[in-house]
């Protein structure tokens, strides 16, 4: 990160200078400093974790500490989510890995 010595707000890269969004102010990118940057242009999305429901990601696999309802299958992915307010436990959301049941439980 770079901040503006005009009035500390946080550049942004424009091609070969670093923009202040606040007051405008431009200066050179010092490329001997290049290497102190990290770019976000070649990360990789590799340990994304996607939530949607329609993701292929579909959480980790548990132990045999659940059993599907409908199939009696004991291993199942999850997911944990805020679904109340911060002061109540998370919900845990789990798809059974033999049949693909969806349920949920409130802790």
């Amino acid at each position: 990160m770079q901040f503006c010595e005009d009035c500390g707000s946080l550049m942004h890269a424009d091609g070969d200078a670093m923009v202040c969004a606040e007051c405008g102010a431009r200066e050179v990118k010092d490329q001997d400093r290049a290497a102190e940057f990290v770019s976000t242009d070649a990360q990789s999305d590799d340990d994304l974790i996607e939530t949607e429901e329609g993701a292929a990601f579909e959480g980790k696999p548990t132990s045999d500490d659940v059993t599907c309802e409908d199939c009696g299958h004991g291993v199942a992915y999850y997911t944990i989510k805020q679904t109340g307010s911060a002061d109540e436990p998370p919900t845990r959301f789990f798809k059974c890995t033999a049949c693909g049941h969806r349920w949920r439980e409130y802790n």
